[in-house]
């Protein structure tokens, strides 16, 4: 028998500016409080606001701030897909912590589950492994 169990908790929200992001922070102390080892996942945060990890990657301060209450060191797998606003229809992509292109909104929503899902996909697979 496996002495090891896994779970997945998910926050969801219909709207921006909910509480999402401190609410999964919250919650990610609390656990990581009673021995767990937690790990923020958001697989596409759209923000212009970014944060470094320690290997020199880019992802959401959110996310950030996420692995700092959970006491997880950021790494780019917490949010692999970012995407920074540079017009009304248009974002610069940064994939896995770095400029994967520019893009227009239509031609992202074309591009996006056959060239950036198999590598979030697995950004969730190695979180799930080490969390």
């Amino acid at each position: 028998m496996n002495a090891t169990r896994k779970n997945t908790l998910m926050i969801l929200g219909t709207a921006s500016h909910v509480g999402k992001s401190i609410l999964t922070a919250g919650l990610g102390r609390v656990f990581s409080d009673h021995g767990y080892r937690v790990a923020p996942f958001k697989a596409q945060n759209m923000s212009l606001n970014s944060a470094a990890t320690p290997d020199g990657g880019e992802i959401g301060r959110a996310q950030a701030l996420q692995a700092e209450a959970c006491r997880a060191m950021p790494c780019v797998e917490m949010n692999p897909v970012l995407l920074k606003p540079s017009t009304d229809t248009g974002a610069q992509v940064i994939l896995l912590g770095k400029i994967w292109g520019q893009v227009t909104a239509s031609d992202y929503h074309t591009r996006r589950v056959e060239q950036l899902f198999p590598d979030v996909l697995n950004a969730y697979k190695r979180l799930f492994r080490e969390a």
